[in-house]
């Protein structure tokens, strides 16, 4: 059984944004899609470390700010010719509260 734990409301971050949450093992960035769907992924893009909250929300993706590579934000697979990935974390809404899977917090930066 999965234990979870609150991260903040899903108004609390803004349509095609982002959040960073901060975990024991480093940061992990809480994105929010045009149509409300909420992923989390590492915050490091592999390519050159660059800040993923910080990127361009497209639909289900996010560019990096540094360089422009994109990820899924459900799979953390690196699009197009770009190859890496991220790691993503289990994430839950519910009436509007988001949750994640605790042990995310502790293999954040694993």
């Amino acid at each position: 059984m999965t234990d979870w734990i609150e991260i903040g409301e899903i108004n609390a971050i803004p349509r095609r944004g982002a959040r960073c949450v901060n975990t024991p093992s480093g940061k992990i960035a809480v994105f929010r899609t045009q149509e409300d769907q909420i992923f989390a992924i590492e915050n490091r893009c592999p390519h050159k470390h660059g800040p993923l909250s910080e990127g361009i929300v497209h639909g289900a993706s996010v560019t990096c700010p540094l360089h422009n590579w994109v990820f899924d934000l459900a799979t953390g697979q690196a699009q197009g010719a770009d190859e890496g990935s991220v790691r993503t974390y289990p994430i839950d809404v519910v009436d509007g509260r988001i949750f994640m899977a605790a042990e995310a917090a502790l293999v954040a930066a694993e």
